[in-house]
């Protein structure tokens, strides 16, 4: 009897061969799981192997080939939370970058505004300049319109009248141009000689097309009855419109008011 229990003793060793199967740690990207097989021999007692396998099912073996960095699979945190492996939750990063797009669009609108109101700043700048400046040729050109149309010499009469009328422009030069010719003859036959400065002058409107010059000048004009020349002074209106293509002001009419 006691020969019959050591056989089957000897054949429950031979046939409780313990399989350890380890497999590759779970989630590895490209990497196809396997399994090693360790053989390990069975104590002889059965409440051991028990313990053995319920220890081994809790607490694989890993096996150091199948992983090239242990730690770039553990968990530094030591936690299960997807979370922390995944990165933050969703929408966590949402009230900053809503934030930003805020302070964006904010910015954009006032450099926007900024440049709007610089704009409507520079064009008024420049109109005013321009129109200025306008007005300023204007009333220059009033005051030698004036002093060339007051100073007419019988030596160079033609030369003076001629000056006349390359400033003149409308009606005033074509009444000018029909009376030429009766001017030329007065001014030769008295002997005339007469030479104009100005006093004072201002602008009575203007903008940068048109524009209307009042002119204070004093003549010292010589002929037959005056030989040694007397004073005159004038009051001279002048209506002036500048040329689109010369830009030069040129006077439209012009008449004595005193």
């Amino acid at each position: 009897m006691t020969g019959a229990k050591e056989e089957v003793a000897m054949q429950a060793r031979r046939d409780h061969t313990l399989k350890v199967i380890k497999g590759a740690k779970p989630g590895v990207p490209g990497r196809a799981s396997r399994r090693r097989v360790f053989p390990r021999q069975l104590p002889a007692s059965m409440a051991p192997i028990e313990d053995l396998l319920e220890r081994l099912d809790r607490e694989p073996v890993e096996d150091p080939a199948e992983v090239d960095d242990p730690a770039e699979f553990e968990d530094p945190a030591g936690g299960d939370d997807p979370a922390s492996v995944d990165g933050p939750p969703q929408g966590a990063g949402d009230a900053p970058a809503g934030r930003r797009r805020l302070l964006v669009g904010l910015l954009v609108a006032v450099l926007a505004a900024t440049l709007a109101a610089a704009g409507t700043t520079g064009h008024r700048w420049y109109v005013h300049q321009a129109t200025d400046q306008a007005r300023q040729a204007a009333l220059a050109a009033a005051k030698q319109a004036s002093v060339n149309f007051v100073s007419v010499s019988a030596a160079s009469v033609d030369r003076d009248t001629q000056r006349i009328t390359a400033g003149a422009t409308g009606d005033f030069k074509e009444e000018f141009v029909r009376g030429q010719s009766q001017v030329r003859t007065a001014v030769v036959e008295n002997k005339v000689d007469s030479r104009g400065s100005v006093l004072r002058a201002g602008l009575v409107s203007g903008d940068r097309r048109r524009a209307v010059v009042l002119v204070a000048v004093d003549a010292t004009v010589k002929n037959v009855k005056a030989p040694e020349g007397r004073l005159s002074h004038y009051r001279i209106q002048l209506d002036l419109v500048r040329d689109q293509d010369s830009g030069r002001w040129l006077v439209s009419r012009l008449q004595f008011v005193g």
